[in-house]
């Protein structure tokens, strides 16, 4: 089986769920979870962008700074690793965690581990 990343997307300036909708969101995402524990590899929530650290060290001095690496309105709010026989299985779990999430989710096929 293939490992995919579903990684979901937050979009900068779209309006907070209320407290009832996250809840709503946290009950969804709990269900998921419980839905793919057996063929989950991992997955987690992330921190906002704002606590990112960026890490250069491509030179001589690793060069390290505030912030996300990206500048973008859009930033990766979590993730899950999944196992699935095929893109078009992940591609129904996609969209199970993006109605898990109530957002956008990006599936992407992990390469193989050497």
């Amino acid at each position: 089986m293939t490992e995919y990343m579903i990684s979901v997307w937050h979009v900068e300036g779209e309006a907070d769920p209320t407290d009832e909708e996250m809840q709503q969101i946290f009950k969804d995402v709990d269900a998921f979870n419980t839905k793919v524990k057996d063929i989950m590899v991992f997955g987690c929530g992330l921190h906002t962008p704002d606590t990112a650290t960026v890490v250069d060290g491509r030179g001589a001095d690793v060069v390290v700074t505030d912030g996300p690496f990206a500048e973008a309105k859009e930033h990766v709010g979590g993730f899950w690793i999944l196992k699935a026989p095929d893109l078009d299985a992940a591609l129904k779990l996609g969209a199970e965690a993006s109605a898990a999430c109530h957002g956008p989710v990006e599936v992407r096929p992990l390469q193989d581990n050497v």
